[in-house]
């Protein structure tokens, strides 16, 4: 496992364990607490609210992987209907669920992973390709007047 890698899964552990209010020390306990935790909460949930039907537009490839195995973790079932876009997930949960728990840890998941494949893919290029990784420079529009016609 490469440095980077390593601080990242310890990374989304903590959020994890963030987001099911536990402080347990020890990084993998932590985080099969933290998901027990969270399943004992859609559980009880599920005891007092109905599951709702809720879709998911997710175009980036990355972030559906992401959002669909967090959903596994928690023993929920994401699904699509045959016609629906690729890009559509599909979940049954109960909508306190997805509002204070699965969304949130999702989107602090998800920033966690786009700030890894940025700097992993910034490494990448400047080792590999070039060391200017910067943005193009802007420059004025250099629009051309239309000729006036004579006549």
């Amino acid at each position: 496992m490469l440095p980077l890698e390593g601080t990242l899964l310890e990374k989304l552990r903590k959020i994890e364990a963030l987001h099911a209010g536990t402080t347990v020390a020890g990084e993998k306990e932590a985080a099969r607490r933290a998901a027990e935790r969270i399943r004992a909460r859609l559980a009880e949930l599920r005891g007092r609210d109905q599951d709702v039907e809720l879709h998911y537009r997710l175009p980036d490839p990355w972030k559906r992987m992401l959002f669909v195995a967090l959903c596994r973790r928690y023993g929920l079932k994401p699904f699509r209907e045959p016609g629906r876009r690729y890009t559509t997930v599909q979940l049954r949960a109960p909508k306190e669920f997805h509002e204070k728990t699965l969304w949130p840890e999702y989107l602090a998941l998800s920033e966690e992973l786009n700030a890894h494949l940025h700097d992993l893919t910034t490494r990448v290029i400047r080792e590999a390709i070039d060391d200017d990784v910067s943005e193009p420079t802007e420059q004025a529009s250099t629009k051309v007047l239309p000729e006036a016609n004579g006549g």
